[in-house]
């Protein structure tokens, strides 16, 4: 990830500060984050970009392009393909927002944001609250070895009531008079100040790479900063674009012979596995052999 800096600051052999006007470029830690990072720093605060960006995460090579333009939009290229575009003013929170809710505001005692209500003509049935949860099983009948002086009054058992249908709920309908889902008015912040120049970075001085991995072969090259977009993906088209398919085919060749030799050696693990297996079968019939012999000398005796 590639960082537009306006100062280093060196604390010691093994510590640097670094002030970061612009941090972008591709960030991939472990299953989660695989996204393209575009941070604006105004103000000395790092502002991210509330936007995701999926970035490659392939082993071949990419080119990852930022435009920030005098009218405050941006846009983000990952090998010359646009793959986000916007303002700056809405897809990060460097200024406060233009409008606030009103905080002086209140819901009025009258609105209505019920969206549905009980059905006035749904009348709950005469008798329903009478109607038990269960009943006498109508076919159940009295064991014949049933007898009343030892075993009791006999009982049929109850069954779940197929007419009880449970606690009556009454219907509802849609409320005429519903009015929504009340909001608080939008008003001006007061505490909102434009900034005309928020795609500006002024003191634009170092180009440096932050860099965390635990895998080695990454290469950077061919970083270009230029107020020419139409430069910019020229030259992304003569060194990247240019090789492209090369690399691609070099890299398929490069795995396919990698499985290649990866197959071959599993297959001379098989076969030294099945070497020693012989070897042991060898020396269990040569033990076997002794035991007899052993034996036939017993015998003799």
């Amino acid at each position: 990830m590639s960082r537009s800096l306006t100062a280093v600051v060196v604390m010691s052999s093994c510590l640097e500060v670094m002030l970061t006007s612009i941090m972008f470029g591709p960030d991939i830690c472990g299953y989660s984050t695989k996204k393209v990072h575009t941070i604006l720093t105004k103000d000395g605060k790092n502002h991210l970009i509330k936007k995701d960006v999926p970035c490659e995460t392939d082993q071949l090579s990419h080119v990852y392009t930022l435009i920030i333009r005098p009218d405050a939009t941006y846009s983000i290229l990952i090998d010359n393909e646009e793959k986000q575009t916007g303002s700056i003013y809405e897809h990060w929170d460097i200024l406060p927002p233009k409008e606030i809710k009103d905080p002086e505001a209140k819901k009025p005692v009258d609105w209505d944001d019920k969206e549905y209500i009980p059905d006035p003509e749904d009348v709950k049935p005469e008798g329903y609250d009478d109607i038990p949860k269960e009943v006498t099983d109508p076919d159940a009948k009295k064991p014949e070895d049933w007898d009343d002086e030892e075993d009791g009054e006999w009982t049929a058992p109850t069954i779940p009531n197929p007419e009880y249908k449970g606690p009556w709920k009454q219907k509802k309908i849609k409320n005429p008079n519903y009015q929504g889902k009340w909001k608080a008015p939008m008003i001006a912040n007061p505490d909102f100040k434009d900034d005309p120049y928020i795609y500006a970075f002024d003191s634009l001085k170092y180009i440096g790479i932050e860099l965390w991995q635990v895998k080695s072969g990454t290469l950077f090259d061919n970083i270009l900063i230029t107020d020419d977009a139409a430069l910019a993906k020229t030259f992304a088209e003569e060194t990247w674009a240019k090789h492209k398919e090369a690399e691609k085919a070099a890299f398929d060749a490069a795995e396919k012979k990698k499985e290649e030799e990866d197959a071959s050696k599993a297959g001379e693990d098989d076969d030294d596995l099945d070497d020693e297996d012989a070897d042991d079968e060898d020396k269990d019939d040569k033990a076997g052999s002794d035991v007899e012999s052993d034996d036939e000398k017993h015998d003799e005796l």
